[in-house]
């Protein structure tokens, strides 16, 4: 079973609240591997593969990008992630910080590498590092799409960062009452450079703040992100269904597996 417990009741209950594409993202190679055997059983589901930067221990780096590589090669992945940079977290296999910091910017750098080898998109984890993310995203600028998940930052920030033309996705913390900054920056995206997510099982947004969340509860993150737009829930579940479905090449994949 996956960490969230993934099943055809899932499923439903997203269908039932308006959800028809759900893209389960990768942590480590078991975890990717598994998400894309979900994406050749469920027909709405589609799958991401990547090693997480607190996963980077748990691999063998002279194999794991052939692994990765075997994986992203079946019909239904739209991305590489979630990869990226965290400082939040210690390091997890008890080396100094410098050298474990260091081993997880030689990771994400490679999987980018990965992503732009074929033509996929990187779904992109940072915590407590921005601008060493930004560092290494300069360099990839105009190679690889890529999307900052579940973004926290401010107007300031989302404005720099769709400047640049990378795209950016909120989750439910912009149902949190006392998340200003998220509050700013959802107003501040640009249509076409914001999408939505659930980063299911975590963060649910309100009202179901604190317990498990799932794919169906992102409607709640649409709605309060209508609100704070000023516009229809309708005319937000379009914006950013039309979003996703360009930056992860939706249509080509269905397409092409039809």
């Amino acid at each position: 079973e996956d960490l969230w417990g993934f099943n055809e009741e899932i499923v439903a209950r997203a269908a039932a609240a308006g959800v028809r594409r759900i893209v389960s993202i990768g942590s480590d190679l078991e975890d990717s591997a598994r998400n894309v055997a979900l994406a050749s059983e469920f027909p709405g589901v589609l799958a991401a593969v990547g090693v997480h930067p607190t996963s980077v221990h748990e691999v063998d780096e002279d194999t794991y990008l052939d692994a990765l590589r075997f994986l992203a090669a079946e019909p239904k992945v739209v991305a590489i992630g979630e990869i990226g940079l965290d400082f939040y977290h210690p390091p997890q296999d008890g080396s100094p910080v410098e050298v474990w910091r260091t081993r997880q910017e030689r990771f994400f750098r490679a999987q980018l590498e990965l992503a732009e080898s074929m033509g996929l998109p990187a779904v992109i984890h940072q915590r407590e590092c921005a601008a060493e993310v930004d560092a290494v995203l300069r360099d990839y600028d105009g190679r690889v799409r890529v999307v900052l998940h579940c973004f926290n930052g401010g107007a300031a920030a989302v404005r720099d960062v769709t400047h640049r033309g990378r795209w950016v996705s909120f989750t439910g913390i912009a149902t949190f009452p006392k998340a200003t900054e998220v509050h700013e920056a959802v107003v501040a995206a640009p249509e076409g450079r914001f999408m939505l997510e659930t980063d299911a099982p975590y963060l649910a947004p309100v009202p179901y703040r604190g317990k498990r969340c799932e794919p169906a509860h992102v409607r709640h993150t649409a709605e309060r992100v209508a609100d704070l737009r000023g516009c229809s829930l309708q005319a937000i579940s379009a914006a950013t269904e039309r979003t996703a479905t360009e930056f992860f090449r939706m249509s080509e994949i269905y397409k092409s597996i039809s």
